[in-house]
């Protein structure tokens, strides 16, 4: 995942001005841009390599074939965009500029869907605008002294918004305006400040789970950072809606209740996932920070409550968070938890899952540290070996391990027998408002080499 040269910062503020003939003007301009350039979206076929799984008793074989698919191609030339624009510009009656602002919005989703269309997540079907909204360019605004005035119409119409007392001034000193978003009653302002060039010196392979967030590097050992707090929140807002949705039959005002409580649960996961991943770059400034390519659509199944669980799951917000305020790279999750890091061999399912031992090698350790020094090996592009595990991950852990011995307590030599159950975090319940505590560093102390 590529990094941004600018951190976004962005806050609300509410205001009173009436544009709903604006926001609604907008609205029928962005989709009439959405329209014309999907009636111009040029439809090819090609053949592409598909696979499907037949059981053969235990064994599944995998057969290959070759379908036929059409990929949209979206008009891009000069010629198709200055008639377009021309075309969007006989009726507007508002600041021409707000034209160029549809025209790059209206790419953007046709982009956003053709991407998801070749991953198979969306049909042939025309993306519909439903939210009123404006992206105001830096053309359609100025700002000086504090003060915002955005142009609705040339010369004649405008909208001021002082931020002098904004409680967010400070914060955003030595940072740039960027674009910004009018809705029917708030203003999101961005901001973009510069980021440093740092030296990458490490890198920390991170294993999402359901209920923690497990690390691996040689110069920290195993990293573990609690995430039960997060998955409160979500259960503890999924049973006051099943509350709601059950009286929300009876009494038909119950139904906003239902809309707030998800509301809620949105915001204060955000919150929580916010304040992690700040404290995770504070914490690792220097690393690049590895995480599962996960895809939750892949993942459903036919049972109900496994469905659930999955849906609560912020894996893809960490990830995204995460990836403009440090370095992220992605990897292949298939088998990270069931690959022996040492030989490549699976990995057979131990005291209800949480301990796994490979069935070729013998080595024995945690399921979520085998994920993450998976995940760790992958980013460097190794294949499973003893020798790349032995140069890797146990020849740069000696000396901590050493630092831990005099500290009185040691490593299980081979063939003895390591305390495999898991230490309680120390810290206790991480707090939502103290995120410093969230992280517990433990050292790869039950790890057993044969």
């Amino acid at each position: 995942m590529q990094r941004s040269s600018y951190a976004i910062l962005s806050y609300k503020i509410k205001h009173d001005y009436d544009i709903g003939e604006f926001l609604s003007s907008y609205k029928y301009l962005l989709q009439k841009a959405v329209d014309m350039i999907w009636d111009n979206i040029e439809w090819i076929e090609k053949k592409r390599r598909n696979h499907y799984v037949i059981k053969q008793g235990r064994r599944k074989i995998r057969k290959y074939c070759y379908v036929e698919r059409l990929i949209p191609i979206i008009p891009k030339s000069r010629e198709f965009k200055r008639d377009l624009r021309n075309s969007l510009l006989r009726d507007w009656k508002y600041a021409s500029h707000y034209v160029d602002s549809a025209i790059k919005t209206a790419y953007s989703i046709l982009n956003s869907w053709r991407r998801n269309y070749l991953k198979g997540r969306r049909g042939r079907k025309k993306p519909v605008v439903r939210r009123k909204f404006v992206r105001v360019k830096e053309t359609l605004y100025k700002f000086e002294d504090w003060k915002i005035r955005i142009t609705i119409e040339a010369w004649r119409r405008y909208l001021e918004f002082d931020i002098s007392r904004a409680w967010f001034k400070n914060r955003v000193k030595d940072c740039e305006l960027g674009e910004l978003i009018l809705k029917e009653d708030e203003l999101i302002i961005t901001f973009r400040k510069p980021l440093e060039e740092r030296k990458t010196t490490e890198y920390i392979g991170w294993d999402l789970n359901k209920y923690t967030l497990d690390g691996f590097s040689p110069r920290y050992g195993w990293i573990r950072v609690d995430l039960r707090h997060l998955y409160h929140i979500h259960r503890v807002h999924e049973v006051k809606r099943k509350k709601a949705q059950s009286k929300s039959s009876r009494k038909t005002s119950l139904k906003s209740v239902i809309s707030k409580h998800g509301k809620r649960e949105r915001n204060r996961s955000k919150d929580f996932v916010h304040k992690l991943t700040t404290e995770l770059a504070r914490e690792y400034p220097n690393a690049i920070h590895g995480f599962e390519d996960l895809d939750k659509q892949g993942m459903y199944n036919r049972r109900k409550k496994h469905n659930r669980e999955v849906a609560k799951q912020n894996w893809k917000q960490i990830v995204q968070l995460m990836s403009y305020k440090g370095r992220v790279k992605l990897v292949n999750p298939r088998n990270t938890s069931s690959t022996c890091p040492m030989c490549g061999g699976r990995m057979l399912k131990l005291r209800k899952g949480q301990m796994v031992k490979c069935s070729r090698c013998g080595l024995t350790l945690d399921r979520q540290l085998c994920g993450s020094i998976n995940v760790y090996l992958k980013m460097y592009g190794f294949t499973p070996s003893p020798s790349t595990f032995y140069r890797v991950v146990i020849k740069p852990m000696i000396s901590l391990w050493k630092v831990q011995m005099r500290r009185g307590s040691g490593v299980t030599t081979k063939g003895g027998k390591g305390n495999d159950m898991l230490p309680m975090n120390p810290r206790g319940r991480p707090s939502l408002m103290n995120p410093k505590g969230l992280i517990d560093q433990k050292l790869l102390m039950s790890m057993k080499v044969y």
